[in-house]
Order: structure tokens, then C-alpha cells, then sequence
């Protein structure tokens, strides 16, 4: 249940209320950013909310149980647009009256999962504050990489490759980032198919390489 001032509860009720979206993202390194999908900039818990990178709310999931929940944030990455800025942090999504931004009430926190840039837009991924009860503990067999891109498993350096992201298979590994010695993944590990797989004649079987 959230709670919501009674003056913005108020407004809501009339229909006086002038309701806009506010995001405000703070970095591991602490510094804090705003965005706004109104037209003009907003102050919102001390932090200027820029329109100008069309930040706008894309589709959420707000999960039952111990589920940890997902949503997405969508927008233009302009000129000198850098991903790496949002490595590792968290976010909050306030609904606001734009006419006097101190009447806001919470929509969702989260942190940063991953963000992609298609054709100079982005598309933030943002997992729900349940999240990390969600995640494996130590590590597990599977083909695709458990590291977090440009983390210190990782090793692609923070200021490298700006702009882009990573699908952790282990081909974007190699051909893209040319980082294979540092996957942490298991690209070899069979598949069902192979579990179903038959005995065939001719051939290849020497145990040799896929």
C-alpha cells in the first residue's frame, strides 16, 4: 500500500492534480541524477530532474511472493550518452505533481540490471528490491556469463567499448570484446539435445572438440 499525501490525494480526487513521472538514479559512486517525462525540469528530493533525455516508463511486472519484480525505463541516448554512468545503480520512480513537486508518492526502487542502446535509444532493464533474495548463491553450470559487464570478474575496462553492452553468450565474449579468457560462463556444456541424442553410424567420434 502506498502512501500518499493527502493535499496530492486531494488534487487526484478533483482532477486538479498535474501528474508527471520522475526518476531519480543514484550511482555507486553516490552522485544522484534526475529525469523527468515533463516538459520542463522539476526539483524533486533536492535533485534537478532534466526532460531533455525523454526518459519515459516502459513495461513492468511487480511480481507476488518472494518474486523479485521487474520494470523499464526507456529513452534517447543523446550525444555522449555513456552506460557505464549507470553501472550498479539503484533507481526510484516517483509519481509527481509537476505544479509543486514536494506532493510525489513512490512508485517503484530498484536497481540497474542492464542497459541496452538500439538505433540511439535505450532501454533500461531494472530489477525489483527483492532481486538479490532472487539470485543463485555461489556458482552454477550454465552457458552464459555470470559476471556483470566491466566488473572486476569481467575485466573490460569501464572507459572501454562506449555505448555498447553485453548478451553474456560467449561468441559477443570473443568476437565483440575479445575478452574469452575472462567468460565466465561454460559455452561447452551439452544441451538437451545432446541428453536426447542417439547412437549414429559414420562420422566423427573421437571426443574431440563440438
Amino acid at each position: 500500500m502506498r502512501d500518499v499525501p493527502e493535499d496530492l490525494a486531494a488534487r487526484i480526487e478533483s482532477g486538479a492534480a498535474r501528474l508527471c513521472h520522475a526518476w531519480i538514479v543514484t550511482r555507486a559512486d553516490g552522485g544522484r541524477l534526475g529525469f523527468t517525462d515533463h516538459d520542463r525540469p522539476l526539483t524533486v528530493d533536492g535533485v534537478a530532474c532534466s526532460p531533455s533525455e525523454g526518459w519515459g516508463v516502459g513495461a513492468g511486472e511487480a511480481e507476488t511472493g518472494g518474486a523479485a519484480g521487474t520494470a523499464t525505463a526507456e529513452g534517447a541516448a543523446g550525444e555522449g550518452f555513456d552506460p557505464g554512468t549507470f553501472d550498479q545503480a539503484s533507481v526510484e520512480l516517483w509519481r509527481v505533481d509537476w505544479s509543486e513537486p514536494e506532493l510525489r508518492v513512490p512508485l517503484w526502487a530498484g536497481s540497474m540490471a542492464r542497459l541496452t542502446l538500439v538505433d540511439g535509444a535505450f532501454t533500461a532493464e531494472l530489477d525489483g528490491p527483492a532481486a538479490k533474495l532472487d539470485r543463485a548463491v555461489g556458482r552454477t553450470y550454465g552457458r552464459a556469463c555470470d559476471a556483470r559487464f566491466r566488473d572486476a570478474r569481467c575485466g573490460v575496462a569501464s572507459e572501454a567499448f562506449p555505448g555498447m553492452s553485453c548478451d553474456k553468450r560467449w561468441r559477443t565474449c570473443v568476437d565483440a570484446f575479445g575478452n574469452g579468457a575472462n567468460f565466465r560462463g561454460f559455452p561447452h556444456v551439452p544441451g538437451d539435445d545432446f541428453i536426447a541424442a542417439a547412437p549414429v553410424e559414420g562420422g566423427r567420434h573421437d571426443g574431440g572438440k563440438r
